[in-house]
């Protein structure tokens, strides 16, 4: 049943192990540091109530109100309901918040609906637990979390084999009631604010890593998990001043799992290499995943180039070097909202009754949104310039004696007032320049994955799927 955001932030202390500066965090919905973020994400859960038309639709076996995020597409029309649900959660945030838990619940309910591919190769009682597991997350509108990465020891070798093959996440020994594992992973983004810890394939493993073949869920209060977080870029104080960072800094933790068993009911994939490297491609996981991420894109693109268009407003600039940047920023914009519906037009049965959308624009977004974004980034800071530090707080503008000298030197184009000349550039700076502006743009190169590992695969995908034959016939004229 969907849950209110009261009840999200209740099942928040558990005691977990947080870690932030050295400091084991009691409580992640009151510290300083991550209480605004807490607090989003229970605005996100209130979210689907108050949209409730939009985001919220019948559970399949109770009839109670669930997340449409949770819901294994067998249609375009479900796809449609998908798209409006993921749309409207994107907007809230405006695209910033790059771990919504619609995110990973798309991902499992993709696995859930294509249970017969986790099935194979003997794999029964993982893909059940997997469907159980979906069941489970469907009706307590869990909030995922997951690390599909090893840490990054030594280059020159495979990340599982590295140092002394103990860093990387890998199985001890079973236990009478599963397995036991020790490790790390990274990134588990949104870790303090996530009630489950998921783990599946990130990269492809060699042969003989079955240690490391591992795909499982379990709470984040499980004993001997760890989450040690990055510094914190969150501002406790007012959105005029800090629009995003005041409430939207989701968090990025490594993961450590010292002496973690995992019940033999939560264990998805258990040392079978081959399914671990074949299961989410075969499973169509990015056709899945990615309708929900090039939503958000578009949603992020589109107040980028909103933002930059009032920038240049606010200075009166027509210049053509600016036009031109406002013209490529909206290309962005048109040949995602563009890719997104060919992917969506184009959906199919993929198998076992699951309709997911044609992969094939987002392996040609998949690599190409990274370049996107840090472009975007770069032609905010061109147009804004030194006007995006000129710019006084809510409290300045509040003070007696600064308020009318800030009214009148710190104006924009036709007579824009100073109050809101400064919102606009203090926003477009939270937006790119911040501590987690910066973050942000970290996050964007690479949360799809390497953009040269993604072009990689577009190309052998192409290599398989082409068939016009248009340079051969070319060649065979006489």
């Amino acid at each position: 049943m969907a849950r209110t955001g009261a009840e999200y932030l209740t099942g928040l202390r558990d005691g977990r192990e947080v870690w932030l500066n050295g400091e084991r965090i009691a409580d992640v919905t009151t510290h300083p540091a991550l209480a605004g973020a807490a607090r989003a994400l229970a605005a996100y859960y209130d979210l689907h109530h108050e949209a409730a038309d939009v985001c919220l639709t019948p559970h399949p076996e109770t009839g109670a109100p669930m997340s449409v995020s949770h819901l294994i597409p067998r249609s375009a029309a479900d796809l449609a309901r998908r798209h409006a649900c993921f749309t409207r959660i994107a907007e809230w945030s405006l695209g910033v918040l790059g771990r919504t838990p619609d995110y990973v619940n798309a991902s499992i309910a993709g696995f859930a609906g294509r249970a017969d591919v986790w099935a194979m190769a003997g794999n029964d009682l993982g893909a059940a637990n997997l469907v159980a597991f979906h069941r489970e997350l469907m009706s307590r509108d869990l909030a995922l979390t997951h690390a599909l990465v090893h840490p990054t020891v030594d280059k020159r070798r495979p990340e599982v084999y590295a140092g002394d093959g103990k860093e990387a996440l890998h199985k001890v020994e079973d236990t009478a009631a599963g397995i036991l594992l020790r490790g790390a992973r990274v990134l588990a983004t949104l870790a303090p604010f996530a009630d489950e810890l998921v783990v599946y394939p990130g990269q492809p493993l060699p042969r003989d890593a079955r240690p490391y073949a591992l795909t499982f869920a379990i709470p984040v209060h499980t004993s001997g998990l760890k989450f040690l977080c990055r510094d914190s870029y969150a501002v406790p104080t007012n959105v005029f001043d800090h629009p995003f960072s005041s409430r939207f800094d989701e968090q990025d933790a490594f993961v450590i799992f010292d002496n973690v068993e995992v019940p033999r009911q939560r264990i998805f994939l258990d040392g079978d290499v081959e399914l671990y490297n074949r299961v989410l491609p075969a499973g169509g996981w990015a056709a899945n995943i990615m309708q929900q991420t090039t939503v958000r894109a578009l949603v992020k693109l589109t107040l980028a180039y909103e933002l930059a268009t009032a920038m240049t407003q606010a200075l009166g600039d027509e210049s053509p070097a600016s036009t031109a940047l406002l013209g490529e920023l909206w290309t962005y914009v048109e040949l995602t909202r563009a890719a997104l519906r060919a992917a969506e037009a184009e959906a199919y049965d993929w198998g076992n009754g699951v309709w997911f959308c044609d992969e094939r624009p987002f392996r040609a977004l998949r690599p190409t949104l990274p370049h996107w974004f840090v472009r975007v980034n770069d032609m905010l800071k061109t147009l804004g310039a030194h006007n995006l530090l000129t710019t006084p707080t809510a409290a300045e503008f509040a003070n007696p004696h600064l308020g009318p000298l800030l009214a009148r030197y710190m104006q924009g184009a036709d007579n824009m007032p100073a109050d809101k000349r400064a919102r606009l550039f203090r926003l477009a700076w939270d937006f790119v320049g911040s501590a987690l502006g910066s973050r942000g743009e970290l996050y964007e190169r690479f949360y799809l994955a390497s953009s040269t590992r993604t072009y990689q695969l577009a190309h052998i995908a192409a290599q398989k799927e082409t068939a016009r034959g248009l340079l051969a016939r070319l060649l065979e004229e006489d």
